[in-house]
């Protein structure tokens, strides 16, 4: 019943691990999901509605002109002196053109003020938006090349415990090796078996994750050259990375921009105990069927003067001042997360080079311990665990090497996300190390 699916499954590693003419490199599948990542779309249109706010906050400063119109029938009589009675119906008809300029508004002029900060924070959380695109697709793209990683080395392993399995075989049919080597290279082998399926739904997976970004399956991509050198981070020291987090981490620059929105607030509510004045300008007409018509024109200053209203204003300038104590707590919340965040990001790229320069002189000794192995057991001086043993090691070391290549260039990323300065074109440099 279940082989089908793993003939598919197998059917699908093959599909691919098989190398295409031209394999999709970094840079290109960025800018597939600058055009299909709905997340990236949805910024923009949050972008593009937030540039609207100063026009409607200036709106509340300038003149406000309306026409009102009014047509009614009106049924009756009209009874003089005379005792004569005569029809007053008729109709009515009543169009008032207004005219309406704010003179003193607090509470409008702040609202003004505070439209220019949410539009500022529509354009940070673009900026944010974009920053975000570069590492999810990075951490997609290396994922994915972790992954065929993970299933290339097993399926090599594979290959050598085939071939362990039948030299042990053949050994044993001529008597020179117990059974207990063929147990042992069965074993191995049925277990990279179940390791290789695994590994290829791990693949199919982290290929998922991708054409979630790029809106389309992914194409065969281009992976990472043999001995790559990855450059430091610059500055070399930490302080710099952390000082530029804390002051333009665009998480930062948001909450600050809310804190200044929350001093807004205030001054808004508190323009509740103000007076307001406004320029006034009316032209009426009246026209009635059985009166002629009316025309009147007139211009003057409205002021209103709140004198009690229930308290509101008040606990609404109390309600606004505990809100920007709690925008000021989340400024530093931030700005500690930020500085956290550059600081592990920081701490992973150099430990990350470590890593790498450690790995790479395992890789060579565990190929020599390969080779060793190899040849002691033709000589008789090493059994078939023991060769298993030392390709296990080489194939789990270059998958290692390769995986922490890949942290260290995220790590890379990230620390320049957390300093917010992190940019399409640092993604050129990282593109360079990929081959066809």
């Amino acid at each position: 019943m279940h082989r089908p699916l793993i003939a598919v499954l197998i059917a699908s590693a093959v599909t691919f691990a098989a190398p295409a003419a031209r394999a999709a490199d970094l840079i290109q599948v960025y800018q597939q999901a600058l055009a299909n990542d709905a997340t990236y779309a949805s910024a923009r249109n949050a972008l593009t509605a937030g540039q609207e706010r100063i026009t409607q906050g200036r709106s509340e400063l300038l003149p406000s002109v309306f026409l009102q119109g009014t047509h009614a029938r009106s049924y009756g009589s009209n009874t003089p002196p005379a005792g004569l009675k005569s029809d007053a119906d008729g109709h009515q008809n009543r169009y008032v053109l207004s005219l309406s300029q704010p003179l003193f508004n607090y509470a409008a002029w702040q609202g003004y003020e505070q439209s220019k900060l949410v539009q500022a924070q529509a354009e940070v959380q673009f900026a944010q938006a974009q920053q975000d695109l570069i590492v999810r697709v990075a951490q997609a793209y290396f994922d994915v090349l972790t992954a065929q990683d993970n299933l290339a080395s097993i399926q090599a392993q594979k290959s050598a415990t085939t071939e362990q399995l039948a030299s042990a075989k053949r050994n044993f049919e001529v008597g020179t090796q117990t059974i207990t080597d063929t147990h042992e290279a069965q074993a191995a082998y049925d277990l990279v078996v179940a390791q290789e399926f695994a590994a290829i739904n791990a693949l199919e997976v982290a290929r998922t994750a991708l054409q979630q970004i790029i809106g389309t399956a992914p194409a065969t991509l281009a992976t990472l050259r043999a001995g790559v050198t990855i450059a430091p981070p610059q500055p070399a020291n930490i302080e710099p990375w952390i000082s530029a987090a804390e002051a333009d981490n665009f998480s930062v620059a948001l909450q600050r921009l809310s804190v200044e929105i929350a001093k807004r607030e205030i001054s808004r509510s508190r323009a509740g105990h103000l007076p307001t004045v406004d320029l006034t300008a009316n032209s009426a007409r009246d026209s009635r069927s059985f009166m002629g018509v009316d025309r009147s024109n007139s211009i003057g200053v409205t002021w209103t003067v709140p004198i009690f209203n229930g308290f509101a204003v008040t606990s609404k300038v109390r309600e606004t001042i505990a809100l920007e104590e709690k925008a000021r707590n989340d400024l530093e919340a931030n700005r500690r997360a930020a500085a956290q965040g550059a600081r592990q990001a920081y701490l992973g790229v150099n430990s990350g080079l470590a890593q790498v320069k450690a790995l790479e002189a395992a890789e060579v000794s565990s190929q020599s311990a390969l080779e060793s192995n190899k040849l002691g057991y033709q000589v008789g001086v090493r059994i078939n665990i023991d060769v298993l043993n030392a390709q296990r090691q080489l194939y789990s070391t270059q998958r290692d090497l390769a995986k922490a290549r890949y942290d260290t260039i995220m790590n890379g990323l990230r620390l320049k996300a957390a300093a917010g300065t992190l940019k399409a074109d640092d993604l050129a440099p990282i593109n360079a190390l990929l081959t066809n």
